[in-house]
């Protein structure tokens, strides 16, 4: 979610028709019932969830693998009950060829026997027919040794077989076990990444931080069209813990006196720092570069220049400033609502004079029916131009902007726990 589409549309809004902003129902309210809310698990519950689930998948996919082993290595020639099914069938090989040889000296003491002369004494034929009885009966013998030896392939085949089979079916068993670990896993990683993106964006992970404040000293109560006004944006840590890392953040918005037209484009804010000496544009979206860390008590500076086009019309701006922090154990928080320094536009060529610094108004519009996410408390804009000679449109741009303010406040609540990376 971009900080300006909200915070700009409701400053647009809000100076056009200021009632507008006062009255609709908050877009940043949580209308969840209470029972839901209750409901939800926590992120420290959905990292449990999810360290589960990475530690399941882990141990399916270690299953998976060594189920893919077992059937590589029961495939192999080498594996115990393929050894066996080979000598086997090497064993039936030799009880054929031994049947084989049994049949033909059958058939050759037959041969023999038919053979006798009749004048064959019967010494002769009792010998022939010794032979044919013998032969017979090792042919009868090799006959049911090739039916067991056969009987014994059968078997070892079987076994073989099947020891196979069952590793099959363990690795498709192990398969379908890593696919829904997978599905879990990121089912869960899901989870716990919407609920930070949720957390992020208001949630109960960050919370409001009175004593990260955000200062602006040295911008100019009227600032003329075509001229710069180099003032300072100081972030402090009034808390007794080091921020590990803090996000300074700046808006303007500026209109002609009618308060009616939007001359945002003509109002340029830039920024740098000891990190970035470079001087940088505020885009109204993104933090400036992080502050890695803040001490307690500590605070550090930000310069800030502004820039107004010599064809910017009389007019008046505001300069919002916030900051948020996270720390590296994941808690996070920051300004409970946005600061607004008020400036007077001149036109170019006109002589300001001396002018005070813009200081935070004091204007407090009606916010009772606006809500802020996250209960960001809504506080108005602090100080009035009054003092500057500030026309009729002044106090409705205070109005605007109060109203704004709280809108803003929610917007910027919606963007917490971004990156570093991401805020550049």
């Amino acid at each position: 979610m971009k900080i300006r589409r909200i915070l700009a549309t409701a400053v647009a809004a809000a100076v056009t028709t200021p009632a507008l902003l006062l009255s609709v129902t908050p877009a940043f309210a949580d209308d969840k019932p209470a029972a839901q809310t209750q409901e939800k698990p926590s992120i420290a519950e959905l990292e449990k969830a999810a360290a589960a689930a990475k530690a399941a998948y882990d141990d399916a996919v270690a299953a998976e693998s060594a189920a893919y082993a077992a059937l590589e290595a029961l495939l192999s020639d080498t594996a115990p009950l393929a050894v066996a099914a080979k000598a086997a069938e090497a064993a039936a090989a030799d009880a054929a060829t031994a049947k084989t040889d049994a049949d033909q000296a059958v058939v050759d003491a037959k041969a023999a026997v038919d053979a006798l002369p009749e004048t064959a004494t019967e010494e002769e034929k009792t010998a022939a027919a010794t032979t044919l009885t013998e032969a017979e009966a090792a042919a009868a013998a090799a006959a049911d040794a090739k039916t067991a030896a056969d009987a014994k392939v059968v078997e070892a085949l079987d076994a073989r077989d099947d020891e196979r089979v069952a590793a099959a079916r363990t690795l498709n068993r192990a398969q379908k076990a890593t696919e829904a670990a997978l599905a879990d896993k990121t089912a869960a990683d899901e989870a716990l990444a919407k609920a930070k993106e949720e957390a992020g964006e208001g949630g109960e992970d960050c919370i409001p931080e009175a004593k990260l404040t955000t200062v602006v000293t040295g911008l100019p109560s009227t600032v003329v069209a075509g001229t710069k006004a180099n003032f300072n944006l100081r972030v402090t840590n009034g808390t007794d813990k080091t921020m590990d890392e803090v996000l300074p953040f700046a808006y303007v918005h500026a209109t002609d006196k009618s308060g009616l037209k939007d001359i945002d484009d003509l109002v340029h804010l830039q920024w740098s720092s000891a990190s970035s000496p470079t001087w940088k544009t505020v885009d109204n979206e993104h933090y400036m570069d992080a502050i890695s860390p803040l001490k307690a008590g500590a605070h550090a500076d930000v310069k800030m220049r502004l820039t107004i086009d010599a064809s910017a019309p009389a007019g008046n701006g505001i300069t919002f400033v916030a900051g948020d922090y996270f720390n590296d154990n994941g808690t996070c928080g920051g300004n409970p609502d946005l600061e607004g320094y008020e400036f007077l536009i001149a036109a170019a060529g006109s002589k300001p004079g001396k002018v005070d610094d813009a200081k935070p108004s004091t204007t407090k519009p009606n916010t009772s029916d606006l809500k802020p996410q996250s209960g960001a408390s809504a506080r108005p804009v602090s100080g009035s131009l009054a003092a500057t000679g500030t026309s009729s449109a002044t106090s409705q741009l205070a109005l605007a902007s109060g109203a704004a303010l709280v809108i803003g406040a929610g917007a910027v609540f919606a963007v917490r726990r971004r990156k570093a990376g991401a805020h550049a």
